[in-house]
């Protein structure tokens, strides 16, 4: 079950999920994250809990995608490739940025990410930008060692800026087999149900 945050004087939102996508992202058995706008994650499944971590850890106001990949370690030091993970993100949000021009929630992220990370405020000086629907990911878990991941977007049509991506490999690679242990394995650990999406498994 996913709770929705009840508004308050003063306070931003979240958009709502709808049900078709809770229940979509619950039957999947791969890693998955609803997005918004500016990377915010807006729900999850615990495929996803045990590739990267709980986030209902993660103070809302923290949960944007791209802040996690420069500044909270244990996303940050998943990622073999970490400097081409982290430039995409930076060229995706620029290109979001240029699309919402003074949006303050997006201000405010890109103003603490150039404080605190001296690689973002770098590559954030540049002009480069992209949309990027897939790609490759290397990861070292801690649980289950080397994973190459495929990644893809997928746009919901029936939500204004809302996004789905999964992570997935190969079948019968040994990437393939160390997430089905790895989801396996964590099928057994107790998730939230107030801050993700649990699948039935």
């Amino acid at each position: 079950m996913l709770v929705q945050a009840r508004p308050r004087r003063g306070r931003v939102v979240e958009p709502e999920i709808g049900a078709p996508l809770r229940d979509l992202l619950a039957a999947l058995r791969a890693p998955a994250l609803v997005l918004g706008p500016r990377t915010d994650i807006l729900a999850w499944n615990a495929e996803a809990v045990a590739l990267f971590l709980d986030f209902s850890e993660i103070p809302p106001a923290q949960r944007a995608l791209v802040r996690m990949v420069f500044l909270e370690p244990r996303i940050r030091g998943l990622f073999a490739n970490w400097e081409q993970v982290a430039a995409e993100a930076v060229d995706r949000l620029r290109m979001t940025a240029a699309r919402t021009p003074g949006d303050p929630r997006l201000t405010q992220l890109v103003g603490e990410l150039s404080v605190h990370d001296p690689d973002f405020r770098r590559w954030w000086a540049g002009h480069g930008v992209r949309t990027l629907a897939g790609g490759h990911k290397h990861l070292r878990h801690p649980v289950v060692g080397e994973l190459h991941l495929d990644w893809q977007v997928l746009q919901v049509l029936t939500a204004q800026d809302q996004t789905l991506v999964t992570y997935t490999a190969p079948e019968g690679s040994p990437s393939h087999e160390a997430l089905r242990i790895l989801c396996s394995w964590n099928a057994e650990v107790p998730v939230r149900r107030d801050s993700a999406i649990e699948s039935d498994h």
